[in-house]
């Protein structure tokens, strides 16, 4: 019986390989190897091509007398560290929202969670001035306090009633950033980039503590990867499986929302990154599309990548001027976005 087991799985595996072309862990090599591609060329490239090895070496010394040097450590590798961060913690926190919710029209900007951060990000800097880690601290509440709204209001609805309740939690509180920024005008340096989202003027301070926070929860959801697939497999069978799914329901909200905090609290309101990664990663991975032990580190991987190489672009398209990355995700996302409303309706019909 083990010998036909073992023989019926190699041939299903044989099948798979033969349908995807190449295994997995040889796709998640490659993106890790694009991604590694995309972050070298953000530090060599911009409105000055830099010597990256000489660069690196003046700053590994400490000799900073170099200008070459002095952009490598104060401009390009803090926009890169924080483009490679935000992006992958937004594709991540995209993909546990779509296990959460089972709707492939989740994503943090979609259902209120960008906005929900932001809000708070600004009235915790107005209440708080000065203190440290309040703006993401009230990032990760404020995240939390969206995808509640959302759930309560869409409690036993369709997919597209999520996706609706979650632009109505949007728009409210878009409303009270603006009402913030009004009645506070100096209550976060250069408000409306945040609302806009980039990493134009980051500094390696602006992501202490969110990137050892992002990296945990990133290790984490990789943790509680198989919890995810018995989610997707539907609430009944997974309670017959011995799972506590409201637990895990709450956990994944958790990390979800501690990912996509941290991100907005140093980016801005980046839109689409966890829509798009997630739906991308998935066609890449067709043969373990219900494994999430492979599909969150390819998301983070590719949401990095990606990022990270739109913030380049948004240097080099328009330079000597610099188009801030949340348009450029803005342009690209909100057509697909559309394409997967419309995919959506007609599955419905």
């Amino acid at each position: 019986m083990s010998i036909w087991g073992s023989f019926s799985r190699s041939r299903e595996s044989k099948k798979e390989y033969e349908k995807s072309g190449l295994p997995g862990g040889v796709k998640l090599a490659l993106l890790a190897v694009l991604t590694l591609f995309c972050a070298l060329s953000g530090l060599c490239l911009g409105s000055t091509v830099i010597d990256l090895p000489a660069a690196l070496s003046g700053v590994l010394s400490g000799d900073l007398a170099s200008a070459q040097s002095r952009i490598l450590l104060y401009v390009r590798l803090p926009r890169v560290i924080a483009s490679m961060l935000a992006g992958a913690a937004l594709s991540v926190s995209g993909m546990l929202l779509q296990a959460v919710l089972s709707n492939p029209l989740a994503a943090p900007n979609v259902i209120g969670v960008n906005a929900g951060a932001g809000f708070f990000t600004f009235l915790s800097m107005a209440l708080l001035p000065g203190v440290r880690g309040a703006g993401q601290l009230g990032a990760f509440f404020g995240a939390l306090v969206a995808v509640v709204l959302v759930l309560a209001v869409s409690a036993g609805a369709g997919r597209l009633t999520i996706i609706l309740s979650g632009v109505a939690v949007s728009s409210i509180f878009t409303a009270g950033i603006n009402t913030v920024k009004t009645f506070c005008p100096d209550t976060l340096y250069n408000g409306s980039a945040f609302l806009i989202g980039g990493f134009s003027g980051v500094s390696l301070r602006d992501l202490s503590p969110a990137w050892a926070v992002i990296l945990l929860a990133l290790g984490l959801s990789l943790g509680l990867s198989p919890q995810a697939d018995l989610l997707g497999l539907g609430e009944t069978p997974a309670r017959s499986l011995g799972m506590n799914v409201s637990l895990t329901r709450l956990a994944l909200i958790l990390l979800s929302c501690v990912l996509a905090g941290c991100a907005v609290s140093f980016s801005g309101l980046l839109g689409f990154v966890g829509l798009l990664a997630p739906h991308i990663v998935r066609r890449l991975f067709k043969e373990s599309k219900t494994s999430h032990r492979l599909l969150i580190p390819a998301a983070a991987l590719l949401g990095a990548g990606f990022v990270t190489l739109c913030d380049l672009l948004s240097r080099l398209l328009f330079a000597p001027y610099e188009l801030p990355v949340g348009i450029l995700l803005s342009f690209v996302g909100g057509p697909f976005f559309l394409y997967l409303l419309i995919r959506e309706r007609r599955r419905v019909l």
